[in-house]
């Protein structure tokens, strides 16, 4: 096992709870807009306060100012499930409507998304790929956790190098989401299109947030263990500009003293 040196002590910030973690993302996400970055955004039950926490950021700006973020805002997210779009209320396509671009009014072609209605799943992921190089790559990707390892889509058994892609989402992955299609697990679509690890790598920064117990183990696997194709999320150790923010909760597995 490796230690946690090469996070400490600018790389993982500890707080209290997964509110006070929500605060500090919005914070550096927040102060990425001001600096005219590229954002990487994700999608899931750890990004809702972390999205409410930057509305409420942005709302106090005066309207100058925040009229200027908003007209230059320019993200990407992770992924997407094949077969739905912005009219499936369990797609990520709503999920980013609801959450950003209607509370914040963001221009059209701001926040972009795999399409998930592709005719040809692999063609769109090599069409989304090649938009995220074509603007200058990600500036900062914000990343959650999965059970299983897995970052964005990426599930194990992955490579460090693996490419936009659709791939087939594990029966682990598909039960963690249940709970957007009303607790069934054969009503989440069995694929999605995902940035992979190595688009992901290739991002200047990388903000990986994780809160709750049930990810304790699996933080300290991804964090300490080697990297290796059975977590996906290990392949982050390494990266010069990754930055980990978790609560109390989920760090209770890691050797911090």
């Amino acid at each position: 096992m490796t230690t946690l040196t090469a996070l400490a002590p600018a790389g993982l910030q500890v707080e209290p709870d997964a509110a006070s973690v929500a605060e500090r993302v919005a914070e550096a996400l927040l102060q990425a807009l001001r600096d005219g970055a590229t954002l990487g955004l994700a999608t899931g039950r750890t990004m809702v306060p972390v999205y409410a926490a930057l509305r409420r950021r942005l709302a106090a700006l005066s309207g100058p100012e925040r009229q200027a973020l908003l007209a230059g805002w320019r993200s990407f997210n992770l992924d997407e499930y094949v077969g739905l779009g912005l009219a499936d209320g369990s797609s990520f396509a709503r999920f980013m409507q609801e959450q950003l671009v209607d509370p914040l009014q963001l221009p059209a072609g701001a926040l972009q998304l795999p399409n998930g209605l592709a005719a040809d799943p692999q063609a769109e992921a090599r069409r989304y790929g090649a938009a995220v190089a074509a603007a200058g790559g990600i500036d900062l990707q914000l990343l959650g956790l999965g059970n299983n390892g897995h970052v964005g889509f990426n599930e194990p058994p992955c490579p460090a190098d693996a490419p936009c892609r659709s791939l087939s989402l594990s029966a682990a992955t598909r039960q963690q989401n249940a709970g957007a299609f009303g607790g069934d697990a054969g009503a989440v679509p069995a694929q999605a299109i995902t940035l992979g690890t190595a688009d992901i790598r290739a991002a200047r920064r990388l903000l990986l947030v994780v809160t709750g117990a049930a990810k304790a183990q699996v933080l300290r696997r991804c964090l300490l263990e080697p990297p290796g194709p059975e977590l996906p999320a290990s392949w982050l150790q390494g990266h010069p500009g990754l930055q980990v923010v978790v609560d109390a909760e989920a760090a209770s597995a890691l050797p911090l003293h």
